[in-house]
């Protein structure tokens, strides 16, 4: 598999670091996976780095959420592969910052 479109929605605040307004356009080739959208998103974007995963484990940070097709993917591993619809850009991979409080 190579060439896919991949749409990305990212909250405000990436949004505002990565200096870009609304969906995210990504070009991938091989496996679309969230590792992978994150990598292209780095490469891109270098603002972004250790924002959605940390450097150190390589683990999706505690208060982000992937989410597509609405399904919420946040606990499937990282290089797992995404939706066919995700893939085909027909549906956005979605980077949520969580909330909590109390």
């Amino acid at each position: 598999m190579t060439g896919h479109a991949v749409r990305v929605v990212l909250p405000a605040h990436l949004k505002t670091l990565a200096q870009v307004s609304g969906e995210v356009i990504l070009a991938l080739d091989g496996d679309v996976t969230p590792a992978s959208i994150i990598d292209a998103l780095e490469d891109s974007y270098p603002a972004l780095r250790g924002t959605i995963r940390d450097p150190a484990t390589g683990r999706r940070r505690p208060f982000v959420r992937f989410f597509a097709c609405e399904e919420d993917l946040s606990h499937r591993a990282l290089d797992e592969s995404l939706p066919p619809a995700v893939i085909s850009g027909t549906e956005a991979f979605c980077i949520i910052g969580a909330m909590a409080g109390g």
